[in-house]
């Protein structure tokens, strides 16, 4: 396993971080046993960061991250690192530090914890896939509730996702008042690392990973499968879409389209995606959800691999300049 600085943070993290996420849904679904497995397994691996959060599983993934780490984490020199995050009724907004203390007290009793890491609000920030979201402003109250948790020792750092409408996301970011961001990052949609083509189309994020690197925030790489759409044709029914113009059906033409100039020369499709990220120096870490054991084995070495060639990151500027073959549009 390699290691990487977490922005101004101190800390260095893993490279891959261990998704507890509904997608994956490796520590939902599965029997205790596999649960047991996957958690030694990643830690066996290198693995110093475990993500979660109070919606996965309508809580479930938090309650067996209870249990699963009292009970192996003995076994370990060195306890991992712990994230989980807020979602906002918003309906609600009147009370957003009510919300925030109410959801982190009930993601700690969960956890069986006195403290997280790293705890993050999880609102989309301005219109993004949906109509609705945060405004800049709420952001900051948001920001406010965020550090009394700190102030009162429940977390030791606070983050944000940056999902939504850019330029309301880099204000929130360029704040400098949050010390990560989840940032929506793969091969389909790479626009918060740079500027994208004229005929590529999806969902923008241009200027993300720019502004938080003005803030030396820790960036977090999520989405890096598409929500497994990059790892496989295979469809399990828990696909959710979180950017503009694009669905399943889009997403995998444009998958099929980027493959097909890739190949099978850098790993299963899941290690090379996860390459993709790992190419990035900006990244702090990638996010990645398993649903097998399997899936971690893969991502495991996909590390071992190293990042994706420059060349193979190259041939793919075809394939964006062409917007995927003509796989565009809304759908």
């Amino acid at each position: 396993m390699k290691y990487r600085r977490f922005g101004r943070t101190g800390l260095e993290v893993s490279e891959i971080v261990f998704g507890g996420g509904a997608v994956g849904g490796i520590v939902i679904d599965p029997d205790d046993d596999t649960k047991r497995a996957a958690i030694r397994n990643a830690l066996d691996g290198g693995i110093n960061w475990i993500d979660t959060a109070s919606q996965y599983g309508q809580g479930r993934s938090e309650e067996a991250l209870g249990w699963l780490l009292p009970e192996i984490e003995p076994e370990y020199e060195n306890t991992p690192y712990l994230s989980t995050k807020v979602r906002l009724d918003e309906d609600r907004l009147d009370d957003i530090r009510g919300q925030i203390e109410e959801s982190l007290h009930a993601s700690l009793r969960r956890l069986n914890r006195e403290s997280v890491d790293l705890f993050q609000l999880h609102n989309e920030i301005g219109p993004g896939f949906r109509e609705t979201g945060l405004s800049a402003a709420q952001v900051m109250e948001v920001a406010d509730g965020l550090e009394a948790m700190r102030d009162e020792g429940l977390t030791k750092f606070i983050g944000l996702t940056a999902l939504g409408d850019a330029s309301t996301v880099s204000e929130a970011l360029s704040s400098g008042r949050f010390d990560s961001a989840q940032v929506y990052y793969n091969l389909l949609n790479p626009s918060a690392a740079r500027a994208m083509p004229p005929a590529w189309a999806g969902h923008d994020f241009s200027g993300t990973m720019a502004a938080c690197r003005a803030q030396d925030m820790a960036i977090m790489g999520i989405r890096i499968f598409a929500a497994s759409i990059l790892a496989t044709d295979q469809r399990h029914g828990r696909e959710a879409v979180l950017t503009r113009d694009t669905d399943v059906e889009i997403e995998m033409a444009r998958s099929r389209a980027a493959f097909d100039v890739l190949g099978e020369d850098h790993g299963t499709r899941a290690q090379t995606a996860l390459r993709f990220g790992l190419a990035n120096p900006d990244l702090s870490c990638v996010v990645v959800g398993m649903a097998e054991l399997d899936h971690l084995s893969q991502a495991l070495g996909a590390v071992e691999m190293g990042a994706l060639p420059a060349d193979a990151i190259a041939s793919l500027e075809p394939v964006w300049e062409s917007g995927f073959g003509g796989v565009s549009g809304t759908p």
